[in-house]
């Protein structure tokens, strides 16, 4: 009992001293140090996915036996379902991830180990004390290394050994030891500081950012895609309305002549110029509803309504109506102009992409410093064991000792080793660091290139869009106009047939003049509908206009 007393007695200013460093250490690194999940989820399987989700929300659409949508619904349909955007959603959780990838060299690292070796081995001198000799070793090893992110590396180690032995002339027998050991370096040039060791999480994070920029930029796309395809589909409804009008009055038209012929009032010849009519109207008809089709099959991938075997074959009802209320867009070409070089991810990307390689020069300047490092150490040790006094024959045991001995040994710093050094490594000539140094300045000159270059193609979209809005008002109200005149032609062509002061020839003319009047109309409809989204798109208020908002990555 007294020698128990005594040793903890011993031991206590080291344990003590070693809880505090360890809650020390616990609170000061305590984002550092791994939670219980984190363990678990190195021992348990991840779940790897097999198969995509399924399409979302179209079936929230689905009205009297038809997909009903807006445009704005279709819009969101393709947000949820579209595969092009889920695959570019993809690489911006990649450079999520890669920001935790660059923390890695700030990681902690444990050791931990435990070596017991049994050797025999055959005796050749007296002193040795028999004729075979038998060793036992058995060491543990403890570890914990850190670099942080001021280039400052931390390393402690704490070893454990004992020995035992048939050698009757051993001072101790078991003979237990102890090491603690702590050391930093701290580098003075190359590496010293913040800026070297956090760059690559700021080009992580730049990074992020850039994809960011470009997924942004890839939505537009997208948006702008389903726009187009929605009014394509739009066009096609009504220009297949258009030719199944025109092919009615073509038809009217027949039947009329064909009484006529009966009754003798118009020649046999003149009745095929009527029959060619409505062939050739059927022939448009044709057309028009696989236009159509083609176009819906075209909206329904994007919208991913193809992935539904219970939506596919689903009549589209796109309730937009091609005709314009209220006024006109009009554009300020020098305020589009400066909305776009202030709202287009492509430019942010771009900016992010120069960012990037000012951290780059700086590193390779970095790379071309002298590697000065600073390192510290402290070590303390203890011996203890069963001591033995082999002056007498046999020897006899002094004192008894355990682990606690030695620990109290280094706790009470009673044999302690410490210094310091500097190390320098002086390149005479690095001509790599000094490559990459150029490298990174030819990289920074091609990204300010590539900036000025998107600014000019920038400024020339926003220009085209401009102009392509304005040609499209002014062929729209020139449509309408012609389209009201052919009508009024048609309807007066008609009244001089019907007096008998016209022929046939001018009464299909006239048909034929309003329905291209009609689809001329139509055309200039959906191509000021695709300027708008167009002229949105090029200045960067696309996903503004239809209230998207893409929230920020966090990991």
């Amino acid at each position: 009992m007294r020698r128990s007393s005594r040793l903890l007695r011993r031991s206590n200013p080291f344990w003590w001293s070693l809880f505090l460093s360890v809650l020390a250490a616990r609170l000061c690194f305590a984002q550092t140090f791994p939670t219980p999940g984190y363990f678990r989820g190195l021992i348990n399987q991840p779940v790897t996915p097999t198969q995509v989700p399924s399409p979302k929300a179209l079936r929230d659409y689905v009205v009297a036996g038809e997909l009903r949508m807006t445009l704005a619904d279709a819009v969101r349909l393709m947000l949820l379902n579209n595969t092009d955007v889920r695959m570019n959603q993809l690489e911006l959780e990649t450079s999520q991830w890669a920001i935790q990838r660059a923390y890695q060299p700030f990681d902690p690292v444990g050791r931990a180990g435990f070596d017991a070796t049994r050797a025999n081995t055959p005796t050749s001198l007296e002193t040795e004390g028999a004729l075979t000799r038998s060793d036992l070793n058995q060491q543990a090893q403890f570890g914990y290394s850190q670099t942080f992110q001021t280039g400052t590396r931390f390393d402690t180690s704490f070893n454990a050994f004992k020995s035992s032995t048939n050698n009757i002339f051993a001072f101790y027998n078991p003979s237990i030891s102890s090491d603690l050991n702590f050391s930093l370096t701290q580098p003075l040039l190359r590496n010293r500081g913040l800026f070297p060791n956090q760059a690559p999480i700021v080009i992580a994070r730049r990074n992020l950012s850039q994809t960011r920029a470009n997924f942004e930029a890839q939505i537009n796309e997208s948006m702008s895609r389903v726009v187009n395809q929605y009014w394509a589909v739009v066009g096609a409804r009504e220009n297949l309305k258009v030719q199944k009008t025109a092919l009615e009055m073509a038809e009217m038209t027949y039947k009329r002549n064909q009484r006529e012929l009966e009754l003798g009032a118009l020649p046999p010849l003149n009745i095929f110029r009527s029959e060619s009519q409505v062939a050739s109207r059927r022939v448009d008809v044709i057309r028009a509803e696989y236009a159509l089709k083609q176009a819906e099959d075209a909206l329904r991938q994007t919208l991913g309504a193809d992935l539904d075997a219970d939506v596919r074959n689903l009549k589209l009802n796109l309730t937009e109506k091609v005709e314009t209320s209220g006024e006109l867009m009009n554009v300020n070409l020098d305020e589009a102009l400066q909305q776009a070089l202030a709202k287009r991810p492509e430019r942010t990307a771009l900016q992010q992409q120069l960012a990037v390689s000012d951290i780059n020069v700086r590193l390779a300047h970095n790379g071309l410093q002298p590697d000065l490092n600073f390192s510290t150490f402290y070590a303390g040790s203890g011996q203890s064991g069963n001591r033995y006094d082999t002056g007498q024959s046999p020897p006899t045991l002094i004192d008894q000792g355990g682990l606690g001995d030695a620990l109290g040994q280094i706790g009470r710093l009673q044999y302690p080793t410490y210094g310091f050094s500097f190390h320098l490594n002086l390149p005479i000539k690095n001509r790599s660091a000094q490559a990459d140094l150029g490298a990174a300045l030819v990289n920074k000159r091609r990204g300010l290139y590539s900036m000025r270059q998107l600014e000019q193609n920038i400024d020339l979209e926003v220009r085209n869009a401009a102009n392509q809005l304005e040609q499209t008002k002014l062929s729209m109200t020139a449509a309408k106009v012609a389209r009201d005149l052919a009508q009024k032609t048609l309807e007066a062509e008609q009244r001089k047939y019907e007096l008998g002061a016209s022929q046939i020839f001018f009464v299909l003319d006239a048909q034929t003049q309003l329905s291209q009047a009609e689809v001329s109309l139509l055309q200039a409809q959906i191509s000021y509908q695709r300027s708008v989204t167009d002229l949105d798109r090029s200045t960067g208020r696309l996903l503004e206009r239809h209230r998207i908002q893409i929230d920020e990555a966090t990991n």
